[in-house]
């Protein structure tokens, strides 16, 4: 288990400019890498009405279950490392295993036994040092839509908004509200839905 406070910045990109970034930073195929988020809650989205999520990451067969909630500044992170056998058995049967991520849901009075598989993200991914951070170049697939992500992790939030404004304006990306990738998912499941 590890515990931790996430500070990033995002901005949808359009496919050009997300062309034109991996072309600026001499980006090839082989830095790119995939990765897979399934995303977890219950039938009546009670972690999302707290404003946190949860989902199992599955980078090659590494498999990791992470609960974000609010903070005083970003978001909280805690993970817990699962073996294949505990991923697929809460992907495929809905069966999430116990641990820290269970006693924190309980905490916030949602029954842990309630939540269920939502479905899963794609994502192609090139990350490299920026300025003190990370930068992140997203593709991602899920629920038959596609989009394109600008990302930078900082260690502080003041300083971390600067670099990233700046790199939008040096890039000529305009400013777009994002929201991060299980609200995006969610808010298409939900449209989906709603077209049944």
């Amino acid at each position: 288990m590890s515990q931790n406070i996430e500070i990033e910045f995002k901005n949808i990109l359009s496919k050009k400019e997300y062309d034109l970034l991996l072309d600026t930073f001499n980006i090839n195929e082989k830095q790119i890498f995939t990765q897979e988020n399934h995303y977890f809650d219950t039938p009546n989205f009670a972690l999302k009405q707290k404003n946190t999520a949860l989902r199992i990451r599955q980078k090659q067969e590494h498999f990791e279950m992470t609960l974000k909630q609010p903070a005083s500044v970003g978001l909280l992170e805690t993970n817990q490392v699962l073996t294949a056998k505990e991923a697929l058995s809460a992907i495929q049967l809905g069966k999430l295993p116990g641990g820290i991520i269970e006693n924190l849901v309980e905490e916030m009075e949602i029954s842990y036994r309630t939540i269920e598989y939502f479905g899963s993200l794609l994502t192609k991914r090139v990350e490299f040092d920026y300025k003190e951070g990370l930068l992140v170049l997203d593709h991602s697939y899920y629920l038959n839509k596609e989009d394109f992500e600008l990302e930078y992790e900082a260690e502080n939030y003041l300083h971390g908004l600067r670099i990233f404004q700046e790199f939008l304006e040096l890039h000529g990306i305009p400013k777009r509200i994002t929201e991060n990738k299980i609200r995006r998912f969610y808010n298409q499941k939900i449209l989906q839905n709603n077209g049944k």
